[in-house]
């Protein structure tokens, strides 16, 4: 062999380890503030929940508005980016009726060939500016809405998840539905949601339900099956908290309070909630377990922030006990 070109090949094998990975994190290294939707004095973006599908983010949360005669209004919308730059407009889901108020998707899961969403209603008629904050009526419940393509969806159906011979009146206020695959049982489901701490459910096919029993909890569950455990990111009055379960009968807090920056952040002071975490880690263009939550203030929702000045922020952790955000000392 030739010096010059054994030289080349050496050179060549010390630059050379592989097929170039692309850019880790590129998505959120790119982001300038942690605030994706910014809320103001007549609206609120409140409760997020996300799937990644196609090299897509599917976002839905609720969708507050102070429209005319000063009466509040929330629907459930979505929207989807590839880039977290660039969204595409405001799909509004449900019916503008003060007497359902759909909100608070919970997440999208795929059952068939249909994707299936879940939501609750908050219904608070004839509610005004002058009212706030006020909060729903007892008959405030769960349902799930179906679609082929996640664009369209079908009309909302009500969970009965304590079981068929309960009827509507008597299953009780609930709120921020979540469902899940079992991690052990192939085909069961589980749907956990807000009464007596957050409660559970099982099914077969996401119609029909046995209550199983409760836990301590706080609201708007997300539930993440990690190295065969359950983990629950859930929201008491300020924050968000973990717990770990390997059989969702005992349970055990994990972690600490997760308030991000809040102490830096007057679009939060007033609260900081409603976590929703994907896991992304194999994921090229994020890398990382990424969280959507929502902030209210300068107020705190006692004061009025509640259907006001609610905005959805993006925050990434590599072990969900440590996060970061963008712009994070600023």
């Amino acid at each position: 062999m030739q010096p010059l070109l054994f030289l080349y090949l050496i050179a060549g094998l010390f630059a050379w380890s592989g097929p170039a990975e692309p850019p880790v994190n590129n998505r959120l290294a790119a982001l300038t503030s942690p605030i994706l939707f910014r809320g103001d004095e007549h609206t609120a973006y409140r409760d997020p929940s996300f799937l990644y599908h196609q090299y897509s983010l599917y976002v839905f949360f609720t969708l507050v508005r102070i429209e005319e005669e000063h009466k509040i209004y929330s629907y459930v919308a979505m929207t989807r980016t590839k880039d977290l730059q660039q969204w595409t407009p405001l799909r509004i889901l449900t019916p503008r009726d003060q007497r359902l108020d759909y909100s608070s998707p919970g997440n999208v899961v795929r059952q068939g060939d249909e994707w299936v969403l879940c939501l609750q209603t908050y219904p608070r008629p004839d509610y005004t500016t002058d009212q706030m904050p006020r909060y729903a009526t007892q008959d405030a419940r769960i349902f799930t809405m179906r679609s082929r393509d996640l664009i369209h969806w079908s009309s909302p159906e009500l969970l009965r998840v304590k079981g068929p011979s309960v009827t509507e009146k008597d299953m009780g206020r609930m709120i921020d539905p979540y469902l899940l695959a079992d991690k052990d049982e192939p085909g069961k489901w589980w749907c956990f949601y807000k009464q007596n701490g957050v409660s559970m459910s099982s099914s077969s096919d996401l119609r029909n339900w046995t209550f199983v029993g409760h836990t301590e909890s706080g609201e708007n569950a997300c539930v993440l099956v990690e190295d065969n455990q359950y983990i629950l990111m859930h929201s008491p009055k300020n924050g968000i908290c973990l717990k770990r379960s390997t059989d969702l009968k005992n349970w055990q807090d994990w972690g600490g309070l997760i308030t991000l920056g809040q102490s830096d952040w007057s679009w939060a002071k007033g609260r900081l909630t409603a976590g929703a975490v994907l896991n992304l880690k194999q994921i090229p263009a994020f890398g990382k377990y990424v969280m959507l939550f929502h902030g209210s203030g300068p107020l705190s929702e006692e004061e009025g922030d509640f259907d006001k000045n609610a905005s959805i922020g993006i925050a990434w952790s590599d072990d969900l006990l440590t996060w970061q955000w963008p712009a994070q000392n600023r």
